[in-house]
């Protein structure tokens, strides 16, 4: 039983001791937003918040994370009441297949909690972990550069 808290609330689940957090919070959790890319660091399909700070869900045990706050794109926002970077996502059309999206905004939430007014070469830094074949980083360029711009007003 590993207990952190999920999403802002706590949670207590049932997994093998070899478990990574990303088969944790896909099977036991139920969360589909963390996707398995590569399971080797490489595309960040898979990032997620731990304790603030992106983390690779693949390869960290599922048991290094009892007693921390993890954070997944759905701890971000709801359909009813969407992060800024959601909806910024959403007005610059920045996602095309999305597989990559759900890592890409946990890690843009991460530098705008950090840095309210990034430079796009401070944003680019951000998310070069993430692999994103559809070829949209322009568009998640200016969805950063937009929410950031929302946040501030």
């Amino acid at each position: 039983m590993v207990e952190f808290t999920l999403n802002g609330a706590p949670v207590a689940l049932d997994v093998p001791p070899e478990a990574s957090l990303l088969q944790a919070l896909r099977g036991p959790a139920g969360l589909s937003g963390p996707r398995f890319g590569c399971g080797t660091e490489q595309c960040g399909s898979c990032m997620v918040l731990l304790d603030g700070v992106p983390t690779y869900a693949c390869s960290r045990a599922a048991s290094a994370c009892a007693g921390r706050a993890v954070t997944t794109v759905e701890g971000l926002g709801t359909p009813e009441a969407p992060h800024p970077l959601q909806a910024a996502f959403l007005a610059e059309q920045a996602g095309q297949c999305g597989y990559c999206l759900s890592g890409i905004l946990v890690s843009a939430a991460a530098l705008l909690a950090h840095t309210p007014a990034p430079e796009e070469e401070a944003i680019r830094a951000a998310l070069d972990p993430h692999l994103c074949r559809c070829g949209s980083h322009n568009r998640i360029v200016r969805a950063v550069q937009r929410a950031a711009r929302e946040m501030r007003a």
